[in-house]
């Protein structure tokens, strides 16, 4: 009898009879023959390489011009900053490399900034990816090298060195892709051996996680907890909002933070938001757009976030459900198209649709988080694209400031980036392939120490281009209030 899929996903084409977990290593075995693993560290700026600058300026078009200034002033606080602003100087620079051939679902941002703890949908605390607006399906590679040389511009900010001459915080860098590596094969082995269900539910709890720290890192984790458990909708009332006239107001904080009445265009902007929110409603599960439904809009704003994104458009939404003591609040955010995808191939075998940029997120987010947002959707306004998700619901992370955040500390946050990493591509790639690939680790961690340093280093030469570029005047540049 002829083994064939029970169904056929509108998303994805049927892929051929699995193979057993022990031929499936032995093929990922077979691709170092074709993509040498010591090969995956090689970088050089191509010879054509363009201006870093023109290249971000070529962004601002779609964005909201008043709002690029920020954009600007925000990348210039560090090179760090600068590394999670610019995800599209990165893909350019890395896609022609030579790659396995194995797709995942890739984060697109990977960078580590980009982790954090959630709630679940049963209201239990997981470590995981948090941030989406670039994932497409995409060689695991890509993720991975973008990880490490996070790694390394992160210590070196955090080691008070941008060049990271310094001997103590090269070693804790070094050390750093070290652990992320070495996680990342670790437990991608660990993946290579469940059924599907298994690793489709599978999550980092925040006990898995305290029992993997060492224990000079737990008080802090302890913190990093404590806070997201605060962090939920009556907080974010009582933190973004004003009592007026018995009616709670958003707080305003021009230009990062602006009532729609503000504008001058809060009719228009209701209507849009209402049509806007009954669109995403069908995105939704008949539950969950019928819990929606007994909230109510009260206010709206436009709020800057991010580094990356800022310049698109974003909206907060205020809703109440029973009274004051029972608010909503919805973050709805642009989706533009993915950086990833002028570059990614991914096999006919391999592929979403991208006709929507939020249902892309959205999808995406789904397939590698685990446990995502009740709320997650997408949406359409016009011709702008955009996903839905619930505002700070008991969401934290470890911010990697100098002041916070010892860069002693770093390798072992890494090995958890790492394990998130390993989670991810375990859910939406070929867990048991990729584990027969990369092997132990120790020779991609070789490959990837100096690929993580040149690229660090390309970094600090790219900020610099940005640097001398707002000195000039070719960039208009606007700090944070």
């Amino acid at each position: 009898m002829t083994s064939i899929p029970v169904v056929q996903s509108p998303d994805f084409h049927p892929q051929a009879a699995p193979l057993s977990v022990a031929e499936a290593m032995a093929a990922g075995k077979a691709l170092r023959q074709s993509v040498r693993r010591s090969d995956q560290g090689r970088y050089a700026p191509a010879a054509d390489r363009l201006d870093p600058v023109e290249r971000l300026m070529a962004q601002d078009a779609n964005r909201i011009s008043d709002l690029v200034p920020i954009r600007y002033g925000r990348m210039l606080a560090s090179p760090f900053a600068f590394l999670r602003g610019s995800a599209a100087l990165m893909i350019g620079d890395i896609a022609s490399a030579p790659t396995t051939g194995l797709y995942v679902q890739a984060c697109g941002d990977m960078h580590v900034s980009n982790f954090g703890v959630f709630a679940s949908a049963e209201r239990n605390l997981v470590f995981a990816i948090n941030d989406f607006d670039e994932t497409y399906p995409g060689p695991w590679e890509w993720d991975l090298k973008r990880l490490v040389a996070s790694a390394v511009v992160a210590g070196r900010y955090l080691g008070g060195n941008s060049q990271g001459d310094s001997g103590r915080t090269r070693a804790l860098c070094k050390d750093a892709v070290r652990a992320t590596v070495q996680s990342y094969a670790e437990h991608l082995q660990t993946y290579a051996e469940l059924g599907y269900l298994d690793l489709w539910y599978d999550t980092i709890t925040t006990n898995e996680l305290l029992e993997k720290l060492p224990d000079s890192a737990e008080k802090y984790a302890q913190r990093v907890l404590t806070k997201a458990r605060r962090r939920n909708h009556l907080q974010v009332l009582d933190e973004m909002t004003n009592l007026v006239d018995d009616r709670h107001h958003i707080v305003e904080s021009p230009p990062l933070v602006v009532r729609a009445e503000t504008l001058g265009n809060w009719s228009k902007v209701e209507t849009d938001l209402r049509a806007l929110m009954q669109d995403y409603g069908t995105s939704l599960s008949g539950d969950r757009r019928f819990l929606l439904s007994r909230y109510r809009l009260m206010d709206v704003a436009h709020k800057v976030v991010g580094v990356g994104s800022v310049g698109t458009r974003c909206w907060v939404a205020y809703l109440e459900g029973k009274n004051a003591s029972d608010p909503l609040f919805l973050q709805i955010k642009e989706a533009q198209p993915s950086v990833l995808a002028p570059y990614a191939k991914a096999p006919c075998s391999y592929r979403l649709p991208d006709q929507h940029q939020g249902r892309r997120v959205v999808i995406g987010q789904r397939l590698i988080q685990g446990s995502p947002d009740i709320f997650l959707g997408w949406g359409t306004l016009g011709s702008i694209h955009y996903y839905v998700r619930q505002l700070r619901d008991m969401k934290g992370g470890v911010k990697l400031d100098p002041d916070k955040f010892r860069v002693s500390k770093l390798p072992d946050y890494c090995a958890l980036c790492g394990w998130a990493l390993a989670l991810a591509h375990a859910k939406s790639g070929d867990a048991t392939m990729l584990s027969g690939y990369i092997g132990k680790g120790e020779t991609l961690a070789d490959a990837l120490v100096p690929f993580a340093e040149a690229y660090a280093d390309q970094n600090d030469r790219d900020y610099d281009a940005l640097v001398a570029a707002a000195k000039q005047g070719r960039i208009p540049v606007e700090q944070d209030a």
